[in-house]
């Protein structure tokens, strides 16, 4: 048992609202916007004060582990567990499959803060006293959500309309109100006693399971079964497949904040912002004396009120207003801060068409547990790679059947093998893998390894790649 709170940090998803720089498998949570942490270490920070906090819990899929693994070394943040979602189920399945495993790890009575991995909160003295009003609140037996006082009439979001107010600054749940239309926004703010909807959430291990075994008792048996038959992998914990894919597609709110009678609010007026938008991520950049949000390479000239983010390319703007500038290394999207909330419209039609489906899924820069690439060019039969990888680190023993490579190293030091031979390969040094031939790339050195990678041949997808001996587990 634990009088601490235990975080629980859901970072699984795939969306796409904030393209070309968030896809399908470089998800929003993981990028670095404009400043120098990722939304998801960002997240792992607010809750690492070790006198409130036990050590998180990430819920993430498998895809994604290794780089949340990775995200949190880099700042020092040790995790409880890291929980693998066999197929997506939504925040109810994921929320009580935390649970289950706390309970069961730290009892039924210990609290559960569960956060999602792409808000971007400030976590000032306003934060840490919502935080302790909901802790005393979530321990008396409720569960608690957080509402953020509102600063406009804002149609993104989803409302609470606050009740009657309990002991130590919470409220009772009066009704949830879905995202709604300006005129009834305006409406709520003029009438007072309503907030927005966060979307995180505090409670007793035990308190969820019940009300979810009373309200949604299929997600709640079908995660409590995918606990107790989870295998362990590595530094991971396989939620079971079949169990958890008998859940429903369905959110917390929807499966029991609605429905239960024992739903409170914590009032808060922190900053918050749930990242849904190039305009919500230009709101919360540090802008110029003109408005404006710069990151990367660019220049802007008699230009207001916009953001402008490259990732590769150098972006020369002029004589706009209000508008987001984003360039990824293989796509840029320009639009109106206004429209930006409609940019998963745009991803849908991109999605649709053969020729620019690939856009919205893959990005050319790839994380692997061992570090990751950039695609720099491809052509016929040839690419150009920049390999990354971390101290300590090394790649799998591997061959392929349809292409040889060329390494160059240009920082670092790299322990390359090649058939039977072992050579340390310096900056400004190359080496030459035949086709067929067994190799591995290590990096034995203190600082980041980077290669440039040329590949040649008649096939160069990821899919040849003949794994002898890696130390990830992967086939």
């Amino acid at each position: 048992m634990t009088s601490k709170i235990i975080p629980v940090i859901m970072a699984g998803g795939k969306g796409t609202r904030l393209w070309p720089l968030s896809r399908a498998t470089a998800p929003k949570q993981f990028i670095q916007f404009v400043g120098d942490r990722s939304l998801f270490q960002a997240t792992l920070l607010r809750v690492s004060d070790p006198a409130l906090y036990e050590l998180p819990i990430v819920i993430t899929n498998d895809d994604f582990r290794f780089l949340a693994a990775e995200q949190a070394r880099e700042i020092g943040v040790g995790l409880s567990a890291t929980l693998l979602e066999p197929m997506a189920r939504n925040t109810a399945a994921a929320a009580a499959a935390a649970a289950a495993f706390i309970a069961k790890k730290f009892g039924d009575d210990a609290l559960l803060l569960v956060l999602a991995s792409d808000h971007e909160i400030t976590a000032d003295a306003n934060y840490v006293e919502a935080i302790r009003i909901a802790q005393k609140t979530a321990a008396s037996g409720k569960l608690v959500t957080f509402g953020i006082t509102p600063t406009k009439p804002a149609t993104g979001y989803g409302y609470i309309e606050m009740g009657d107010k309990l002991s130590n600054g919470a409220a009772k749940v009066k009704r949830f109100i879905e995202k709604p239309a300006l005129a009834e926004a305006e409406k709520m703010l003029a009438t007072g006693g309503f907030v927005w909807n966060s979307g995180f959430f505090m409670f007793k291990a035990a308190d969820v399971l019940q009300e979810l075994s009373v309200h949604a008792p299929d997600v709640e048996l079908a995660a409590t079964q995918a606990v107790a038959k989870a295998a362990s992998d590595l530094d991971f914990i396989r939620l079971e497949a079949d169990a958890f894919a008998a859940s429903p597609d369905i959110s917390i709110d929807y499966a029991i904040m609605e429905k239960t009678a024992n739903a409170a609010v914590v009032p808060a007026s922190f900053i918050w912002s749930d990242m849904g938008s190039w305009d919500a991520v230009w709101k919360g950049g540090i802008q110029d004396k003109a408005g404006n949000v710069a990151s990367g390479n660019a220049t802007l000239i008699n230009t207001k009120n916009s953001l402008v983010i490259s990732r590769h390319s150098h972006l020369a703007v002029q004589g706009l207003e209000g508008v987001a500038v984003i360039a990824s290394e293989d796509a840029v999207y320009v639009g109106r801060l206004e429209d930006s909330q409609n940019v998963g419209t745009l991803v849908k039609q991109l999605a649709a068409a053969k020729s620019t489906a690939a856009l919205t899924v893959t990005h050319p820069t790839s994380y692997r547990p061992w570090g990751g690439y950039t695609s720099i060019l491809t052509g016929d039969r040839f690419q150009v790679k920049r390999l990354f990888v971390t101290p300590g680190k090394k790649l799998s023993l591997q061959k392929h059947h349809h292409r040889s490579e060329h390494w160059i190293c240009v920082k670092g030091t790299a322990e390359v093998t090649v058939g039977d031979q072992v050579k340390m390969i310096c900056e400004n040094e190359s080496v030459y893998i035949p086709q067929g031939e067994v190799h591995r790339l290590a990096n034995p050195g203190k600082i980041m390894l980077e290669m440039i990678e040329v590949q040649t041949g008649s096939y160069l997808g990821e899919d040849d790649i003949i794994r002898i001996v890696d130390e990830f587990g992967r086939g």
